[in-house]
């Protein structure tokens, strides 16, 4: 098997042309968010209890900065997998992200929480799907699933429009806490990592 080459140089038109597409693309998806959908998850979010996340891939990456975030305005936040992540009880939130809301693991994770009597925030293209059948706040985000290639929703590749938006979407539920939690940055700042 061997692997692809790209031919060709890149200029300063394609980065342009591109630059523009993927700009175009996130502002025109994240116009079409519900936002009382996306407010739904910051009110799980500041009700008592942990907070895990919990998603595959790129999704999951997104998800990651976002417990960094939330770990900054002081929540106690958990990453599904690593060691040191505790058990998931009754009264603790579950935040996944699934593009299809079939991933497995993402889905089996849920399903888990679920039965731990815990709350669980989605974000997903699919609102029929497994995911957010389970979700008690539901995120639809109307872009491509990865598997989509001719849909037309986006010329990106696979699934990068969804993780693009999601990681919009995470943000500004963190920046809408904060400014709600009237804590200055130098307050914040002082949880960041210092062991790094």
């Amino acid at each position: 098997m061997t692997a692809s080459v790209v031919r060709g140089c890149t200029g300063p038109e394609d980065i342009a042309r591109n630059l523009s597409l993927v700009r175009e693309e996130i502002v025109d998806t994240a116009a079409k968010l519900d936002k009382q959908q996306i407010a739904g998850v910051a009110r799980h979010l500041v009700r008592p209890g942990k907070v895990f996340v919990a998603g595959a891939g790129r999704s999951g990456l997104v998800l990651r900065m976002a417990a960094m975030r939330l770990m900054h305005l002081g929540l106690t936040v958990h990453v599904a997998g690593d060691t040191t992540t505790p058990a998931i009880a009754s009264g603790d939130l579950l935040l996944v992200a699934s593009g299809s809301g079939t991933t497995s693991g993402v889905v089996t994770s849920a399903e888990t929480a679920a039965g731990a009597g815990a709350r669980i925030a989605a974000f997903t293209t699919n609102a029929a799907s497994p995911l957010a059948e389970l979700a008690d706040a539901l995120v639809i985000i109307p872009a491509a699933q990865k598997t989509d290639h001719g849909s037309g929703v986006s010329r990106q590749y696979s699934g990068s429009l969804f993780e693009q938006v999601l990681f919009l979407a995470t943000e500004a539920v963190f920046q809408s806490l904060w400014d709600n939690a009237d804590v200055p940055a130098d307050e914040l700042w002082l949880r960041h990592a210092n062991l790094e």
